[in-house]
């Protein structure tokens, strides 16, 4: 028995009335759009697919969702180059259907996060077009980085730098007499060109492409490369052009994590506040912020700044008891200290599935040990104080998919460098619902299109039916977890401290004595607490905590 928990299948409530903003602890589920539901039919989620499926992720329990990119675009990087700020692809639908997702969240308790992309947008987009067809030092031309090459015709790129995709950052543009001419930067791929925030036109754009969205009863953003956007005003070259590509160009200081970058966020963050200044309802703001430390992590977080900043280092964390608790540590110390709360994910869009990156072997429905560290980690993410994000699929414990065939690829990783590394299409393959065989009830018109990534036949033993029809499921154990977490006092937002522990695992109190303690290692070990566990992520009898298990327990605990 895996959990005490009654069967309700209602949604969480809290205990009593959060003196906190709600996005302190609240748990927030990513919907990658493309590969949530598809409701009409052509093989490609939508928003009405989104909305159909907010009554189970009620049942689930989230705080709310945050939304992958909608907005019209090529879909060269599908949806992270983007045409129209302030529009939806006809793919998805359109705005009367957003508006109609927006109602239905409400009504349902569910908060709703947008993602806004404001490092880059499409080439497709008015704003570039434009600039292509202005003349050098135009100021259509100054939204961009256009500069010209070196060498004695131009030839060579402005710079150094490589882009984060592979290849060079900078590609040269034609003429409209046919001669070459200057060049533009694009960290992502070509179709991806990089916005000069040094000119105020591109933060107003960007102004009012927040008010249009808060205007539509939006609760906030997920903001993509919140650490880029400045960059060096001279494009300098880097000094170490050897480096790996994407290692280097991730932190590269000439290009990321500039000072200026946080003047913007406080102007974003103004606008929110003026937002809750009218109906007292906090809108959130949370970055992807990808930089070396906790330390420069924390200045993203700033009273006056975001929210909230993606904490990603329990994502590349090695599974080993020392590597979390210091990484736990030194989060909690520096990022809470500011006054925000650590935000924890595990999984997301850009990453390999959690199953298969704890399995610690190559495997295309990675192993039994892969899940249970997952169901593990699950858990000791549920019990840290601040908030959580969850990928989808992960409730269902879904491993990577890593044989799909070369030609159905479509991460421009791949399209870029023929290469598989990194990427990113086996964790977005659509999601099965229900049924034996593809397209698992994700594709609602029997008749319809095939899903735009194929679906492997295993994919029937992690459908959705069969997760709510067995207790010992992922889905019941994320359930029964967030259940707890709205119930129990003790959990989400406020304090922790470590109870001393035999090695290969961690103890941690939370409040006056909830225990969550996982064993890193391969042999069981007593458990911290007497008793039946409250909660477990796999078979825990009395008085032992078996190898790559969780639980939680409330007790008394010994005074620090």
């Amino acid at each position: 028995m895996l959990s005490t928990l009654p069967a309700d299948t209602g949604h969480p409530s809290r205990t009593a009335p959060a003196p906190a903003p709600w996005w302190r602890d609240a748990v927030i589920y990513q919907v990658y759009v493309r590969s949530f539901l598809d409701s009409t039919g052509d093989g490609i989620g939508d928003l009405a697919g989104v909305r159909a499926g907010l009554p189970y992720l009620r049942k689930l329990g989230v705080d709310g969702i945050w939304l992958s990119p909608f907005y019209p675009s090529p879909q060269h990087d599908h949806g992270y180059d983007v045409a129209d700020y302030c529009g939806v692809d006809p793919v998805y639908g359109d705005l009367a259907e957003f508006d109609r997702l927006v109602a239905d969240a409400r009504r349902l308790g569910l908060r709703l996060l947008l993602d806004i992309v404001p490092n880059h947008c499409s080439s497709e987009h008015p704003w570039f077009r434009d600039a292509l067809a202005a003349e050098p030092g135009s100021p259509a031309r100054s939204r961009f980085h256009f500069a010209p090459g070196r060498g004695a015709d131009g030839a060579e790129p402005p710079n150094n730098w490589h882009a984060m995709f592979g290849g060079p950052a900078w590609s040269r543009t034609t003429e409209p007499d046919g001669t070459p001419g200057e060049w533009y930067l694009h960290l992502f791929t070509p179709e991806q060109p990089d916005l000069n925030w040094r000119d105020p036109a591109v933060g107003d754009d960007f102004e009012q492409v927040l008010r249009f969205w808060l205007d539509r009863g939006v609760d906030g953003f997920r903001i993509d490369v919140a650490a880029g956007l400045f960059k060096h005003p001279a494009l300098p070259d880097s000094d170490d052009p050897a480096a790996d590509e994407r290692a280097r160009d991730a932190v590269n200081q000439l290009a990321w994590n500039r000072p200026e970058v946080h003047d913007v966020w406080r102007r974003w963050r103004a606008v929110c506040e003026e937002y809750t200044a009218r109906d007292g309802h906090e809108r959130l703001l949370v970055g992807e912020v990808s930089v070396p430390t906790a330390r420069e992590h924390a200045e993203y977080v700033r009273p006056d700044e975001l929210h909230q900043a993606f904490f990603f280092d329990l994502l590349s964390a090695p599974w080993d008891a020392d590597a979390f608790r210091s990484t736990i540590t030194e989060a909690i110390r520096d990022i809470a200290g500011t006054g925000s709360t650590v935000t924890w994910v595990l999984n997301n869009h850009d990453q390999v599935r959690t199953v298969t990156r704890y399995a610690g072997e190559p495997g295309v429905e990675g192993s039994g040990l892969g899940a249970a560290r997952a169901r593990a980690a699950a858990l000791l993410m549920l019990a840290l104080p601040g908030a959580a994000y969850v990928y989808q699929g992960e409730e269902l414990g879904l491993p990577e998919v890593l044989d799909l065939p070369d030609e159905v690829l479509t991460d421009p990783i791949f399209l870029r460098t023929g290469s598989r590394k990194h990427v990113r299409d086996g964790c977005r393959v659509p999601l099965p619902w229900s049924g034996h065989a593809s397209p698992f009830g994700f594709t609602r018109d029997a008749g319809g299109a095939k899903p735009w990534l194929p679906q492997p036949e295993w994919f029937a033993e992690h459908a959705t039916d069969r997760a709510l029809a067995d207790t010992r499921s992922f889905w019941h154990l994320y359930r029964d977890g967030l259940q707890l977490r709205r119930t129990l006092p003790q959990l989400g937002d406020g304090a922790l401290r470590w109870l001393d522990a035999p090695p290969q695992v961690l103890a941690v109190v939370r409040g006056d004595g909830l225990v969550c303690a996982v064993n890193f290692g391969s042999e069981p070990v007593p458990a911290p607490v007497a008793g039946t566990p409250l909660l477990a992520s796999g078979p825990c009898p009395d008085g032992v905590l078996p190898a790559a298990t969780a639980a939680w327990w409330t007790a008394e605990c010994p005074a620090p």
